[in-house]
């Protein structure tokens, strides 16, 4: 069982950023001195992944346009002699191979991920929340790809949430296979503290077996009348075999203005060229309260 692609659905209307997101995809914010997708780009690559298709709408653009080359631009670099510069910028059209492909319809997670069936095929592939990046020494995407091909399942990159905080994800059924990874046997989505199965909610990272797709394909629209990628999920765990692992790592929202504030502050913190003036910045506004 070998994930060589990954899918990033990214064709969602930013409306927790609004009014940045009017124009500019959710997905193009800058995060210091790279776009969120980039981040999330870097995560796939480094976990051995190939190919990836970015899942977007007619008013995403901006993000072909990005990974691409630039001949005027680059130019114009090379003739100022600004080497780095020119090298940042090829690095990001020469990352991976991406392709793109348009949900026509607003129809929800679970339709985004249909959308990559053609591209997929019958392989098992991995698939990347474009809101959401993972800091961590291992890639989150490694690690639940070295969980799928050791069990040979499809699986859900998890965490423990507080209770009050499940009502905002998927809270999976599991069961203990070894240290940080779990059988999976039941989900559902934003369910009530009472509804729960388990603190564990599902956070935005999956490698899934091709099977998802004629689920989906079949799914009667679910939670806010959309195709919801939990019950198709919650179809598949109980065709197949099924994993959750616990990953190790921190995880940002950035589809909301305070989780986007918080990975661009520790992120900044963190860059060579904005740590130092950061913490003194920082440190001087803190005076000020």
């Amino acid at each position: 069982m070998k994930v060589r692609k990954a899918v990033i659905p990214a064709a969602g209307l930013g409306t927790r950023m609004l009014p940045a997101t009017k124009t500019v995809p959710k997905e193009m914010l800058p995060m210091v001195d790279k776009p969120v997708i980039q981040y999330i780009i870097e995560e796939a690559v480094a976990s051995g992944i190939e190919d990836i298709l970015i899942v977007t709408n007619r008013a995403k653009s901006a993000m072909d346009d990005y990974f691409d080359y630039y001949p005027e631009l680059e130019t114009r670099l090379l003739q100022a002699g600004k080497e780095k510069e020119l090298i940042e910028v090829r690095r990001a059209a020469d990352l991976a191979n991406i392709f793109y492909v348009r949900q026509k319809q607003t129809k929800g997670l679970g339709h985004a991920i249909w959308r990559a069936k053609r591209f997929v095929g019958d392989e098992p592939f991995a698939v990347l929340l474009g809101d959401d990046i993972m800091r961590a020494e291992v890639p989150v995407t490694r690690q639940l790809i070295a969980g799928a091909e050791k069990y040979g399942a499809s699986a859900v990159g998890v965490q423990r949430v507080s209770t009050e905080a499940i009502v905002k994800y998927s809270s999976v059924k599991i069961s203990p296979l070894e240290e940080r990874i779990y059988a999976v046997s039941d989900m559902n989505e934003k369910p009530r503290p009472e509804e729960m199965f388990s603190n564990y909610a599902i956070l935005g990272r999956y490698v899934l077996k091709s099977d998802i797709f004629d689920i989906l394909e079949n799914l009667r629209p679910g939670y806010g009348g959309e195709i919801q990628l939990t019950d198709g999920l919650r179809e598949l765990c109980m065709r197949d075999k099924m994993i959750a692992v616990d990953f190790e790592g921190r995880r940002y929202d950035t589809g909301n203005l305070n989780g986007f504030l918080e990975a661009t502050i520790d992120f900044a913190l963190d860059h060579k060229a904005t740590g130092p003036w950061l913490r003194r910045f920082i440190k001087e506004k803190a005076k000020q309260l």
